[in-house]
């Protein structure tokens, strides 16, 4: 109602001005990007910013033709505070009053003009990376829940809340800028469905890819709440609606070549295309559908951005993220319950355990875990010592869950096991197990990954994980699966078993939302910073294994070149290019790879290659002869700017590698990058989407040959040269190599490496 009120004032030429507090952190960022994604830049939005001095105020303001009039009050916009809410306020005009009303007003206009700063998108932004719920809120928030409780007549309305808003607004911005596609990285529970159901609101025909019918269930029922309408149908199974606005499709159907046709839908015929789970989209049915559509705009959704199975899916958006929130900030801001995390010792030994492409062999985990009498009493005992009224088990296996279910059966805990194609004594239908744990019938799940993603329980008071903590990706799944806020929920308890697996004692730096360790030894946390109101507990003699794990920590020298065969064996025993190690290898080891230029296999992957006997014999000529250097040149040629990307792509022309590029050619090539997605903003520093729209073809060209083209001859350790007719050329004794086919790919898979290694870069910073 006030933002009506206000675009109504702005549409008549009158001026809004609103100066709110940052110093408590009291006003919450969502209320701020609501005001700028409805009113855009039409409303002067500033911040108190006098740190020695709180700012409480609250008034309004208001000029009339012939008089002016506040309020002041403690009214807060909130449902108790408009409604049933105990508030005082008072009013008065400058006729009744003249004299406190100028002096009112002459206080405000002092706080607007000299001790305040403009809320543009980077302060927004920082503001809201740096925002934490305060307690009062929290309790103010009782009152509100009680009322909602009590009130049964409210009708509800379906309105982006919190992080939504913030996300809305910077989709779009980025569609503003020219994005045809993007990632929204949000925490579970802040409701990523819905985020897309408001977002694609405005388009016609859309598209939403699940890999779970459940999910696309879910999803529908949100989009129908939104958009008010029963305009959808579903694409999977037997069911093939083609006539609808929106559709759920699951991708294991949607996905196969005799669906991704005209005689179902053309490529142009969504405007909107919606991946969840978007970490599943590097996957082969996925990457057939996006390649296949040809959208108006491609939105990702994901809550774990991290690799799965190693698997980048960055470059699928090209970096191009948005808007994001981790799971430190969704807690810090109350969107999720805090986390009460317990490491506890457990005296399994893995050093006999093959690993196998990464993960521990199933049949042995087994061995060691079934008829574990005294791993059965360790969990028992930690479960009973912290205590849950509905908890939720993740095992290795579904002899594993089953085994579970048993003991803990045996000792007086009811419990069940859930798993694909359930046929053992404990097992459990899951819809019906989660029913029954809602319903307190039972206190305990056990599962193997079916609870990963699309389901949620919002009363979950513990989860454990009972086996190693292999991907990062997953575990943050499985956690998330207790973090959503539930009456009468403070915390969730979390029950990790350790042993000396691979990757023990990863978990701390997944719960404090950090990127990386660096290189600090992993039982160093003495940096880490964890949410509001978190608990991180390790047993002591979980430190002395981590230290002892350091010790015998492989050389960096030795650990990437593991990395290059554990890779090749994702492979399938093919030698990995440059994009597919990029693309496949583990962060921790890929961002010490790119600060340690001496130990980078990127910068000179021929000799890498070359070093390790994997050089076939195309590559070897390649290498022993003028290739090689030229290979080497662009592989490691400074790019701190993106602009020499283009003129070599221009000289690579789809593998019809040229050796002297005219002035047409590197204009194509040119406009063709800078065109895609958001390159532009890249162009020039403080350039609008608007400026780069109207630059003319001899602007571009002077840009490319002033910078790229110069910088190229002159570092180019002579490769590079000038001919007459050309804008540049490459020297001529490479024309024995250019038609080598390994020659080609591996400049093709450089110049690809390169370029999502800038997006990644620019992403980063």
């Amino acid at each position: 109602m006030i933002l009506n009120d206000l675009k109504a004032a702005l549409d008549r030429g009158v001026p809004v001005r609103i100066l709110t507090g940052n110093y408590l952190g009291i006003t919450q960022p969502s209320a701020l990007y609501l005001i700028k994604k409805e009113l855009g830049n039409r409303v002067d939005l500033r911040f108190y910013n006098d740190k020695e001095r709180s700012f409480h105020p609250k008034s309004y303001i208001f000029h009339y033709n012939n008089m002016g009039e506040i309020y002041i009050g403690s009214s807060n916009i909130s449902r108790s505070a408009l409604t049933s809410g105990i508030e005082w306020n008072y009013r008065f005009n400058s006729l009744g009053d003249k004299k406190n009303f100028d002096l009112f007003y002459a206080a405000f206009a002092d706080l607007f003009k000299n001790h305040s700063i403009v809320i543009d998108d980077q302060e927004l932004t920082r503001y809201s990376r740096n925002w934490h719920k305060p307690a009062v809120s929290k309790d103010l928030a009782k009152y509100d829940d009680l009322e909602d409780a009590t009130d049964t007549n409210t009708e509800t309305l379906f309105q982006p809340r919190g992080a939504q808003i913030e996300a809305l607004y910077a989709l779009q911005d980025s569609r503003a800028e020219g994005a045809t596609k993007g990632l929204v990285q949000a925490a579970t529970g802040v409701g990523k469905t819905y985020l897309a159901a408001f977002d694609s609101a405005q388009y016609q025909r859309v598209l939403f890819v699940a890999h779970r019918e459940e999910i696309l269930k879910q999803a529908a029922l949100s989009f129908r709440n939104v958009r008010q309408s029963d305009d959808y149908g579903f694409f999977y199974g037997k069911q093939k609606d083609t006539d609808k606005s929106v559709i759920f499709a699951s991708v294991a159907t949607l996905g196969r070549s005799e669906y991704l046709t005209e005689e179902f839908f053309a490529p142009d015929y969504f405007d909107y295309l919606v991946i969840d789970e978007f970490h599943h989209a590097v996957n082969e049915q996925y990457q057939r559908i996006v390649a296949y559509f040809k959208p108006k705009f491609l939105l990702g959704l994901t809550a774990t951005p991290e690799r799965l199975d190693g698997k980048n899916i960055y470059e699928i958006c090209d970096y191009n993220v948005p808007y994001e929130i981790s799971l430190k900030e969704a807690i810090n801001k109350g969107v999720l319950v805090p986390f009460h995390y317990y490491g506890i010792y457990d005296e399994t030994d893995y050093s006999s355990l093959h690993l196998v492409k990464g993960r521990y062999d199933e049949k042995e985990l087994n061995e060691t875990y079934i008829g574990n009498v005294k791993r059965y009493d360790l969990i028992y005992k930690y479960y009973k010592k912290y205590g849950s009224k509905r908890a939720l088990g993740f095992c290795c296996s579904r002899k594993h869950a089953e085994e579970m279910a048993k003991e803990f059966c045996k000792r007086g805990i009811k419990a069940v096991a859930v798993y694909s194609n359930a046929d053992g004594e404990f097992a459990e239908d899951r819809d019906k197990a989660i029913a029954r744990l809602k319903d307190q019938d039972i206190q305990v799940i056990f599962s193997v990954d079916m609870f990963n993603e699309g389901v949620d329980i919002a009363a979950l008071d513990m989860v454990m994980f009972l086996r190693p903590t292999e991907s990062p990706t997953v575990f943050l799944q499985q956690l998330g699966r207790g973090l959503r806020i539930s009456k009468g929920k403070e915390f969730l308890n979390v029950l990790d078993f350790i042993g000396n697996y691979e990757k023990a004692g990863r978990a701390p730096l997944l719960l404090s939302g950090a990127k990386a360790l660096e290189e600090k030894p992993i039982h160093d946390y003495s940096s880490i910073e964890y949410p509001d109101d978190c608990i991180i507990d390790f047993d002591m003699r979980l430190i002395d294994l981590f230290k002892e794990m350091d010790k015998k920590s492989l050389s960096i020298k030795e650990r990437i070149k593991q990395e290059f065969y554990r890779v090749k064996e994702l492979l399938d025993g093919k030698v990995p290019t440059r994009m597919e190690l990029f693309t496949y290898m583990d962060d921790d080891i890929y961002r010490y790879c790119i600060k340690h230029a001496k130990e980078n296999p990127f910068r000179r992957y021929l000799d890498f290659l070359n070093e390790i006997n994997e050089l076939s014999a195309m590559e070897q000529e390649v290498y022993f002869g003028i290739g090689r250097e030229f290979l080497t040149l662009i592989e490691t040629t400074d790019m701190q700017k993106v602009y020499k990307i283009p003129i070599l792509y221009s000289f690579y022309h789809d593998g019809d590698i040229r050796l002297a590029v005219k002035d047409e050619e590197v204009l194509e090539a040119w406009k063709t990058f800078f065109d895609n997605g958001t390159n532009w903003k890249d162009f020039a520093p403080d350039i609008s989407y608007a400026d780069y729209k109207s630059m003319t073809d001899k602007q571009h060209l002077s840009k490319a040959k002033s910078m790229p083209i110069k910088f190229l001859r002159a570092s180019g350790k002579g490769f590079f040269v000038e001919k007459a007719g050309y804008a540049l050329a490459i020297r001529e004794d490479l024309e024995s190599v250019i038609g080598n086919v390994a020659f080609k790919e591996h400049m093709k898979d450089i110049l690809e490496y390169r370029t999502m290694e800038y997006y990644r870069r620019r992403y980063a910073e």
